[in-house]
């Protein structure tokens, strides 16, 4: 049997890993570091039992995750504890909000317990490190905090740190009155917060190259390269996802099924998935997988559009739409896929559209701030503005 560490206890990290790894049967050892005290003693004092929301197609159900061990690195005992669990693991999951938050906290920061942990390892022993924090560069960035902290500055030949395509839609319902109008069942006692996630599972990581090593988590598929995959989840899925939020946003949607009601606006997300964000995607990744094919990627499309705006899901326009500024980086979801369409000899109108609603959602903001220098010097800030600045008018 195997031994399952996570650093995190988001919707990410209860609804998929530590859901996945409990259903698999595989493991004997459920572990995860959590910083929340009142989460920690609420976890505890259920045994170590949570609940997840599942929802598909048909509906929501609550399945349970029985005999977790909750450890808060912030806790010198329970810090102890979390070194050991992670120099026993078979496989680790760091989902936290952001890349950034790696090496935040001191002795308790994630790389610093996860080098610590690491260095105590019998070589012999291979694990597998997973990055759900949504960056391409995710496990690079994390192998590179943990190795600064190693001996001798390097990662050991039996420890290999993942990127993941994470496609699956999860959120914490902190709401009551949400709550009960979904009918959802909150984490555990004293943990007011629900876990919904999305029955899809089909998670896409980094091929595992230690030898023998064989995943207890079976559901993830591996590819030898995942950047055309995570650029298709970036410039394809998330850029279309956040055009129909900021969209909805102006049409007064609070839900993102609300906005799969609205025809007009569905059409328009699927004109900028097929013809602009597609167009561009299969310009640059055409053969490298069947997904990068007309029929694929309309089938890809579809699915996902289906699913962004699935009713039992909820989904907020307001999650949905949230730091704005971000979401108009030069090389994030919006301008970068108007950018890849550009490329592919595409004018992107829909995801002009989709940027301009982002832009009036982030003012005030100063694009030529938030765009580097090099993009203005280079004529090519000036083509996306003018091309979000069109749809304003008309």
């Amino acid at each position: 049997m195997k031994k399952f560490v996570g650093i995190g206890f988001g919707a990410i990290q209860s609804g998929l890993f530590l859901y996945e790894a409990h259903r698999s049967g595989n493991f004997d050892s459920l572990t995860v570091a959590e910083i929340d005290d009142g989460t920690v003693r609420a976890l505890r004092a259920a045994a170590g039992r949570f609940t997840v929301n599942v929802a598909d197609p048909n509906g929501i159900a609550a399945h349970g995750v029985d005999g977790v061990r909750v450890l808060n690195p912030r806790d010198a005992a329970d810090r102890v504890e979390l070194i050991e669990a992670i120099a026993a693991a078979d496989e680790i999951a760091v989902a936290l909000p952001s890349v950034s938050f790696y090496g935040m906290g001191g002795a308790a920061a994630p790389a610093a317990c996860l080098a610590e942990g690491i260095s105590r390892r019998d070589s012999g022993h291979g694990a597998v490190i997973y990055t759900a924090e949504n960056h391409n560069h995710a496990a690079e960035i994390l192998e590179s905090c943990i190795s600064a902290l190693l001996p001798g500055g390097k990662m050991p030949a039996g420890v290999q740190v993942l990127n993941t395509v994470i496609g699956k839609m999860s959120g914490l319902i902190a709401d009551e009155a949400e709550r009960r109008r979904l009918g959802l069942a909150c984490m555990a006692p004293g943990i007011a917060r629900a876990v919904l996630v999305e029955e899809f599972n089909r998670i896409l990581i980094t091929r595992i190259r230690l030898p023998g090593f064989r995943r207890g988590i079976t559901v993830f598929e591996e590819k030898d390269d995942l950047l055309p995959f995570e650029e298709a989840k970036l410039y394809g899925h998330n850029a279309v996802h956040a055009l129909l939020g900021y969209l909805a946003n102006e049409r007064g949607y609070r839900t993102m099924a609300e906005a799969g009601r609205d025809q007009a606006l569905m059409q328009t997300a699927r004109n900028a998935f097929l013809g602009e964000s597609g167009a561009g995607l299969l310009h640059r990744y055409q053969g490298k997988d069947p997904l990068f094919t007309p029929v694929g990627f309309q089938a890809y499309a579809d699915d996902l559009l289906v699913r962004m705006t699935n009713p039992f899901l909820s989904d907020p326009v307001e999650r949905v739409i949230r730091d704005p500024q971000r979401k108009l980086g030069w090389d994030d979801r919006l301008v970068g896929a108007m950018r890849l369409a550009l490329q592919a000899g595409v004018t992107p109108v829909c995801l002009a559209e989709g940027a301009r609603a982002a832009l009036a959602a982030a003012q005030p903001v100063d694009l030529h701030a938030l765009w580097p220098a090099a993009a203005w010097q280079g004529g090519g800030a000036e083509r996306i503005a003018e091309l979000i600045g069109a749809t304003a008018k008309n």
